[in-house]
């Protein structure tokens, strides 16, 4: 096995608050406020809108296919986005759920996309599920 240098021994060795999950959100979070920056406020949300849709769509594929459903009911689209949200470390939960084609209502106490964005309010959209 090669000898490590000592520089590389001490950088390999440094404390540093990087990782993965926190280097992905600081890396959209730069990509949203560029976009926010070079094209505006409204066109940049138009731009994650989009992108929310598409990531919305995708999962809800995933959760069809996991559980064998063609569509989902809007029971399971309430379970769906607790469940959602408990695996990408958000807190929200279902305060209400009406007849299919309604609206599920949900009490968000935080939420990732939110985070280190200070001064912003985050309002979530319809997007997907």
């Amino acid at each position: 096995m090669p000898q490590l240098s000592p520089i590389t021994t001490a950088v390999d060795q440094l404390t540093l608050p990087l990782e993965r999950d926190g280097f992905m959100r600081n890396l959209i979070r730069e990509l949203a406020t560029v976009l926010e920056e070079v094209v505006g406020l409204e066109e940049a949300s138009g731009f994650i809108s989009v992108v929310g849709q598409r990531v919305g769509l995708q999962l809800e594929r995933e959760y069809r296919a996991a559980l064998g459903a063609s569509q989902l009911t809007h029971e399971q689209v309430a379970a769906v986005l607790v469940d959602l949200k408990r695996r990408i470390q958000g807190d929200f939960f279902v305060i209400a759920q009406g007849h299919p084609g309604c609206r599920v209502i949900v009490y968000v106490k935080s939420t990732p996309e939110a985070e280190g964005r200070p001064g912003r309010e985050y309002v979530g959209g319809d997007e997907g599920l």
